[in-house]
């Protein structure tokens, strides 16, 4: 079949790893890159590039070699710019967040599945090769039934301007639990604890806690304080237990079989027979080989496929609002000083979160 014609808008940090990534993207043709400085969209693309460069967005919704669209633009204003695409017949690749409210995100989710288009959120961390090995395992059932989810994020990282460390960081610790948990398995709350002990005006450590519908929680501990960089994720399971260190690049994975067994006697008396024997259970670590592939190049092929095969991405306009729900939700609890806030399935939209509107 034919490639997609693809315009990149955007040629801040991340357009350019988008244009890169695009052109080396077999079901993807890169038609143009946007921006309103037109000389760093040129430097962008080099003295050789066949790829235009306008900055007009009107001129590519108006272009019909022009099919789909990935947005590399502050997230206040992703709502008008995605908006626009879609109604003009667009696909759409966005950055994280999708918008910046709960209640933006859903109008483009409904404009989006009304037009029969593709809409796509970057989660670009779900297309690492370790993050698409541990969802295919919990899918699969490897590791048993989740017990525990811990995820560490923290480095002494650039205190953010305009957004805490929750908003910063956490996205891509939210966006991989969406992305990994089984079917029918997902938070039903969220709680934050954060502080600022350096007076920055906003939080600069959070810690958030996910309860899960099957009685297991998932932590999340992002900061940008700490002396060190860490970037670990644990997952317990019945079976297995799963250590991710990203800080590892010769082996970031660890399957661990080795937990705690909990059983039934059924020869106990009538009394110890409600009782749970313990028993540690201790095997081998085994560490799986992993493709060496980039991230970003798995985000344009799924887009290019999903475009294609007329069906959700991997990470669609429903997991973009899956995450921004589970952020909002967080940002509420640490305004309330870390009461649980409902999110999932059957909880009514919540008002939005002060400083985050567009």
């Amino acid at each position: 079949m034919s490639s997609v014609g693809i315009a990149v808008v955007g040629a801040g940090y991340w357009g350019p790893n988008l244009i890169r990534n695009a052109q080396a993207t077999p079901g993807l043709r890169v038609e143009a890159l946007c921006d309103l400085d037109e000389e760093r969209a040129r430097a962008v693309l080099g003295d050789y590039s066949t790829v235009r460069v306008s900055t007009s967005y009107d001129e590519l919704l108006n272009d019909p070699a022009v099919e789909a669209i990935a947005i590399a633009t502050p997230a206040a204003t992703h709502f008008e710019l995605v908006r626009a695409a879609l109604e003009s017949g667009r696909h759409v690749l966005v950055e994280k967040p999708i918008t910046a409210t709960r209640a933006d995100a859903v109008k483009l989710v409904e404009l989006a599945e009304r037009n029969g288009l593709t809409l796509m959120c970057d989660h670009t961390f779900c297309y690492m090769p370790v993050v698409r090995t541990i969802r295919d395992m919990l899918h699969g059932g490897e590791l048993g039934d989740i017990q525990f989810i811990d995820s560490v994020r923290i480095n002494l990282g650039l205190v953010q301007p305009d957004v805490d460390v929750l908003w910063d960081l956490a996205p891509h610790d939210l966006s991989i639990l969406d992305f990994i948990l089984p079917p029918g398995v997902h938070p039903i709350s969220v709680a934050a604890h954060g502080a600022d002990p350096i007076g920055t005006g906003r939080a600069c450590v959070a810690y958030l806690t996910l309860r899960l519908n099957t009685g297991a929680i998932a932590h999340v501990h992002v900061n940008w304080l700490s002396p060190t960089k860490v970037r670990t994720t644990i997952i317990g399971g019945s079976r297995r237990t799963l250590v991710w260190d990203d800080m590892n690049p010769a082996a970031r994975l660890h399957i661990h079989d080795k937990g705690i067994d909990l059983a039934q006697d059924a020869a106990l008396g009538r009394e110890a027979r409600h009782a749970k024997l313990v028993s540690y259970r201790t095997g081998d670590v085994v560490s799986p080989a992993l493709p060496q592939t980039e991230a970003l190049r798995g985000v344009m092929a799924e887009f290019a496929s999903a475009i294609r095969e007329s069906r959700p991405a991997l990470t669609d306009g429903r997991a973009g609002l899956r995450v921004l729900e589970m952020l909002e939700a967080a940002s509420r609890s640490l305004e309330a000083g870390g009461i649980a806030v409902p999110v999932g399935p059957g909880v009514p939209a919540a008002r939005s979160v002060p400083g985050r509107e567009g």
